[in-house]
């Protein structure tokens, strides 16, 4: 018995290529590390998928060419800039590519210190958070979003859960003191207007981290879900250029331990930590009176 099948979405290109570039113009260098995924879109690739036709692929070698040379001939000022000039070549040096997803994780280095200062060529990874970054070109319009993942927060005290539902399955305690903590990953999308005007991406990245973080430290929380929504809100009054903002926010989990076998007192200062399982909170925080642009986000990673 045949089956009658149709081709769907899709779009093909170089996951996780890594470029580090170097800027030695002096004796003081300066670098930036970008691991970049490319993915090209066009009705016309179909017939690569149907028969094999290969006349319209741009090779994923060529791609990853493409970010190596470009590292070079525009340096890399922003990873949101870097991929919007990816994007802009792609779609228009092919005219079959119609669209595509752009992304980039940012690797952060600072200078290593000695005697007290930076040193001119000498760098250590930083690791609060992996600073993340996507350009979509899809419908004649482009969306830049932005993002960071792997921010491990935790507060020792402020934070209570209590009031929930109960019911013959329930065990777990109510508490009106616990440790609050969560590893961030979050997206926001940046309005058109404010990517045509130039944003200042840098700037903008460093003021909704700040904010976000001064969010979850200040507010006394009841639940991950306020947590949440504060710090989605105090980003977008950080930044005017901000549309919406995305969360996954996995609860970690820390359980008071029983210390009374050992004739032990334990007055919140001894925790398991345990990694699975968890809970896992996602929520959006818009700004009012946006667009929607739900085409923004597709195929975008919505937790990690």
């Amino acid at each position: 018995m045949s089956v009658s099948v149709h081709l769907g979405d899709n779009k093909y290109g170089k996951a996780e290529v890594r470029v580090v570039r170097v800027v030695r113009d002096t004796a003081r260098h300066e670098i930036t590390d970008l691991n970049v995924t490319s993915q090209l879109r066009g009705a016309a690739l179909e017939s690569s998928y149907l028969s094999g036709d290969n006349s319209k692929v741009v090779a994923t070698d060529t791609q990853k060419n493409v970010v190596h040379a470009f590292a070079k001939e525009y340096g890399i000022t922003s990873p949101e800039e870097f991929l919007l000039l990816l994007g802009d070549h792609f779609t228009g040096e092919f005219d079959w590519i119609t669209g595509g997803l752009w992304q980039a994780e940012l690797y952060e280095w600072e200078r290593i210190v000695v005697d007290g200062a930076g040193h001119d060529h000498s760098f250590v990874r930083k690791g609060r958070a992996t600073r993340l970054a996507t350009v979509q070109k899809t419908g004649g319009a482009t969306h830049v979003t932005a993002g960071l993942k792997d921010l491990t927060v935790l507060k020792s005290t402020g934070s209570e859960f209590h009031g929930f539902p109960r019911d013959r399955y329930t065990t777990l305690v109510e508490t009106d003191d616990r440790i609050l903590a969560t590893s961030v990953t979050a997206r926001w999308r940046y309005l058109p207007e404010a990517v045509a005007a130039g944003i200042d991406f840098d700037g903008a990245y460093d003021a909704i981290g700040a904010a976000m973080l001064s969010a979850f430290a200040t507010t006394h929380s009841l639940a991950l879900q306020q947590s949440l929504y504060e710090m989605g809100r105090a980003a977008i009054e950080a930044c005017d250029g901000v549309a919406e903002i995305r969360f996954a926010m996995p609860n970690k989990h820390h359980f008071l331990s029983d210390l009374s076998p050992f004739g032990l007192k334990n007055p919140n200062e001894v925790f398991h930590a345990a990694d699975r399982p968890y809970g896992l909170i996602e929520g959006t925080v818009v700004r009012d009176g946006v667009t929607p642009a739900p085409e923004a986000w597709t195929d975008v990673p919505s937790s990690v």
